[in-house]
């Protein structure tokens, strides 16, 4: 069999792209090497419960709709209406360092109104900071500038501010250690701050089957648990795949969605030579907490906290097998949706070290989620103790299951469990392999919406442009 284009991985980047590919009437086949489609921002099953994977909340939520904002650009070009994703707001969100709360929502005024409250003298700064992130998106993030703490001192010239704005652009979408890439910064702060967070009611699960329901109207195939071993290449140039059963598949371009070094990994010939590709070193274990009652008639009315135990975030590889210094509390009850959902939720992220949980003993695995667990959460209580009693609350908790960068690693294929992928991105998504490209996480594209927006400007990229068409 032959095809236009394969597509590796079919993650929400690259069933976006094949949804794109079938507007130019590409013949496109996405491969997957597992049994459920999402990659980084699926879902599985346990307890009797559709817990998320990578989801807390889509972020650029823009309430207004303006026609240029990245959630509409992207709806358009994938003809989608936005009713169809359903999408609820958030209610308001934290910032928490000792002694200190943020709260902000989906209007970028209150964020402003309630830091300047706080920190005397920085409302200018931050007015500033947002003119600064829609001039570099309207420029296509493209800037000399590298490092997001330097941009931030120069404007903001509050120290604890600069952190707290960071904790929640790291956490969301950073694959770098202590520093930040300036345009990621851009890129986040204006999807978190400025436009705001959504999810809808029923999880992941239903943006997942409309994406694959239109990829399929469209002419696309998909197969599940085929993998691919290898990319052959022939005189410099795509030729096809090879996958883990031996099925060799012709075609005639690729679009992988598996990350930078995963698929060097399996097209060696693909890595430029000058390129020095590293790793990602930040993972995450997460434990997901089904309740007995909305979590807000205990006290919890945030909808997501993100949280430091000291007035110095630090985040970078664990050292022990859970940082828990700091964190995200995400309560995916406390959006505004239009009637309750029906099993409320407490999930709880903390950085993690992958090396350590690709190794510990398989009999002590279980033991050990549930001992860093429980510290992670001694961390948290005692630091939000004046907003809510946290260990009340998870006494209430029916149900509890914790995924750790095994997991990750696993079930996405990115080495280290990585989240965000490689250090270094290419934001082209060109590889040394003529037709081969990069789509999604490391092509700098993060988050359920960056990386459809990924996959897409792929799909535009080459045949859009005739560049492999």
């Amino acid at each position: 069999m032959r095809y236009d284009v394969v597509i590796i991985g079919a993650g929400v980047s690259g069933i976006a792209a094949g949804i794109r590919l079938a507007h130019f009437g590409k013949k496109t086949l996405i491969l997957e090497r597992h049994y459920r489609v999402g990659g980084l921002n699926s879902f599985y099953r346990a307890g009797g419960y559709d817990l998320d994977v990578g989801l807390h909340a889509i972020t650029n939520y823009d309430e207004k709709w303006p026609k240029s904002a990245p959630m509409a650009r992207l709806l358009r070009r994938l003809r989608i209406r936005k009713e169809e994703l359903g999408l609820f707001p958030q209610r308001s969100s934290r910032i928490a360092f000792p002694g200190v709360n943020i709260d902000f929502t989906n209007n970028y005024k209150t964020f402003v109104a309630n830091a300047s409250a706080i920190f005397k003298g920085q409302e200018r700064g931050l007015l500033k900071l947002a003119l600064m992130a829609e001039e570099l998106y309207r420029d296509g993030y493209r800037t000399d500038i590298t490092s997001a703490r330097e941009v931030l001192s120069g404007v903001i010239t509050e120290p604890l501010l600069v952190e707290m704005i960071l904790c929640p652009l790291m956490y969301y979408g950073n694959p770098e250690e202590d520093d930040m890439d300036y345009a990621q910064f851009a890129l986040m702060f204006k999807s978190i701050f400025i436009e705001g967070f959504a999810r809808p009611r029923q999880g992941v699960r239903p943006i997942l089957d409309l994406l694959v329901r239109r990829f399929e109207q469209g002419g696309g195939r998909l197969r599940l648990r085929s993998g691919v071993k290898r990319v052959q290449v022939e005189n410099g140039s795509v030729a096809g795949v090879i996958l883990d059963d031996g099925e060799r598949i012709e075609c005639d371009v690729i679009l992988s969605s598996a990350g930078l070094l995963e698929t060097v990994m399996i097209c060696p010939e693909s890595k430029p030579a000058d390129m020095d590709i590293k790793p990602g070193r930040m993972s995450f274990a997460e434990s997901i907490s089904i309740l007995d009652r909305p979590a807000a008639e205990m006290g919890v009315e945030s909808t997501i906290i993100f949280y430091n135990d000291s007035e110095k975030l630090v985040y970078r590889k664990s050292e022990e097998p859970v940082d828990v210094r700091s964190g995200v509390i995400c309560v995916p009850g406390n959006f505004l949706y239009d009637e309750p959902i029906k099993n409320d939720m407490i999930r709880f992220t903390n950085i993690a070290n992958p090396d350590y949980w690709e190794n510990v003993d398989d009999a002590e695995y279980e033991a050990m989620k549930e001992l860093w667990r429980n510290k992670a959460l001694d961390v948290a209580g005692d630091l939000l103790a004046d907003s809510f009693n946290l260990r009340e609350l998870m006494e209430r908790m029916v149900f509890t299951d914790t995924f750790t960068p095994r997991t990750l690693h696993r079930f996405t294929g990115h080495i280290n469990g990585a989240v965000y992928g490689s250090p270094v991105k290419i934001r082209d998504g060109r590889t040394a392999v003529d037709n081969l490209y990069i789509c999604g996480t490391d092509q700098g594209f993060l988050g359920i919406i960056g990386a459809m927006i990924g996959g897409v400007e792929m799909a535009n990229y080459g045949f859009g442009a005739g560049v492999a068409g």
